[in-house]
């Protein structure tokens, strides 16, 4: 398949309510999407890096020059590009994880429409639906936080994660336990806010049977994580440190985690984010897929991921509803605490035409 031009688009999205982590506050999504033009159409991808480098090294600026300068200029030079091409295509030019994943996932899009195949049926997937949870910032109150776990599971929310940092950990976790008990499915996420000397205060949150706590260490500290493992009967779940299947496989060896979040950006894109499912698949370790607040596009790709059979825990899948008031494609809806696999060919998704003008900030050409 021969690329004719990729256009890349800047935009900005206000979220519903502020979203607050131990990285900081976010109330807009600055998001980069990236549109492939073929011969025989067009595919939709999305590069789920922040507008800041803090959860990761990439952010958006950074993200949309390697596209432009380095990565769609080699695309556009090859004989021709196929998902699974791109990958070699763009290895001589290191880092960019969530650059590449959203090149490949248009060049994905775009082939899988033009071969009448779904996102979900090219992956792997084994199901028509998934279980969704959803994910809970840090509040300013306790009574806050529970208003808002209560709202999310009268939705229908098949599992809650609260964003934790030090001094906000315990105490939270706590209230939700003795407000809403113990059949809530309910885990913790540390964004690499603690250290090892934080051990003591992690292990006070054993009693309150939580499915797992993700990545309370720095994402380098793989050697941290399984010293911390020794001392929690609660799993460890690694986020950030997993950025490809070889690191997960050296993660889980090395016993650093019982469970693994999957977030395609992170590890090069839905292909190798594939890869690292069928490694936890190989050793017994249970996976869900993260979210990084991604438009329509990017959650229909993910929930496509989500329907792979070692996707064993409700992941970050939310409804559109959750984070935007209006999406840029036909809005994912909560049913029963699950949402629908798009059957569609690609994505099974493309933007309003509309909704996409409205919150479309800087668009770019780059032609063959």
């Amino acid at each position: 398949m021969k690329l004719d031009g990729v256009e890349l688009l800047r935009v900005r999205m206000p979220l519903r309510t502020p979203f607050r982590t131990s990285f900081g506050t976010q109330t807009v999504r600055e998001a980069l999407l990236v549109r492939v033009e073929t011969p025989d159409g067009e595919g939709w991808g999305e590069c789920v890096a922040m507008a800041d480098p803090l959860y990761s090294s990439e952010y958006v600026e950074g993200a949309a020059h390697a596209l432009r300068t380095y990565l769609v200029p080699a695309l556009l030079e090859a004989d021709g590009v196929s998902a699974h091409r791109v990958a070699p295509l763009l290895a001589p030019f290191k880092g960019h994880r969530m650059a590449k994943a959203a090149v490949e996932m248009a060049v994905l899009d775009a082939e899988l429409r033009a071969q009448g195949v779904s996102f979900g049926a090219a992956l792997g997937a084994t199901r028509d639906t998934v279980p969704c949870g959803v994910s809970v910032g840090i509040m300013d109150s306790v009574p806050q936080l529970l208003d808002a776990v209560g709202d999310y599971l009268a939705q229908g929310y098949a599992r809650i994660k609260l964003k934790i940092e030090p001094g906000w950990d315990v105490e939270p976790v706590r209230a939700v336990r003795e407000r809403f008990g113990e059949e809530v499915l309910l885990q913790v996420d540390a964004n690499t806010a603690y250290t090892l000397a934080d051990i003591p205060r992690l292990r006070r949150l054993d009693p309150f049977d939580l499915l797992l706590i993700e990545q309370p260490l720095d994402e380098e500290d793989v050697r941290g994580h399984a010293e911390l493992a020794r001392h929690l009967s609660t799993p460890v779940c690694l986020d950030e440190s997993i950025v490809s299947a070889r690191s997960a496989a050296d993660a889980i060896a090395l016993g650093a985690c019982r469970i693994v979040n999957i977030k395609p950006g992170r590890v090069g894109g839905y292909l190798e984010a594939r890869r690292v499912h069928d490694v936890c698949a190989a050793h017994g370790v249970p996976v869900w897929c993260g979210g990084m607040l991604e438009t329509g596009l990017g959650r229909a790709a993910n929930v496509a991921l989500a329907a792979l059979p070692g996707f064993t825990l409700p992941g970050d899948t939310s409804a559109s509803d959750r984070y935007y008031r209006t999406d840029i494609t036909e809005p994912f809806v909560l049913d029963a605490g699950h949402l629908p696999v798009p059957s569609g060919p690609g994505l099974g998704v493309v933007p309003v035409p509309e909704a996409l003008a409205e919150v479309t900030t800087q668009t770019a050409w780059i032609g063959a």
